[in-house]
């Protein structure tokens, strides 16, 4: 996979084991929350290797792993 960088377009391909939101108090939410194939924008990278990503239904921490890169 391509690196990701800020501002880059991204899909859901497969879901965590849960969500956790990016808000100054996060918390842990069901992954049933975003539809595999969800597109999000990268806001951030963050220590650990982590992601805040934007979708439409919120904005969420997710590994790389979970994501790939849209070519827009």
């Amino acid at each position: 996979m391509a690196e990701l960088t800020v501002g880059a377009t991204v899909r859901l391909v497969s879901r965590p084991p849960y969500l956790k939101t990016a808000d100054p108090m996060p918390m842990l939410r069901p992954p049933t929350l975003l539809e595999l194939g969800a597109k999000g924008v990268v806001v951030t990278r963050n220590p650990g290797g982590t992601w805040t990503i934007k979708f439409e239904g919120g904005t969420y921490l997710l590994d790389s792993q979970y994501l790939e890169l849209v070519n827009s």
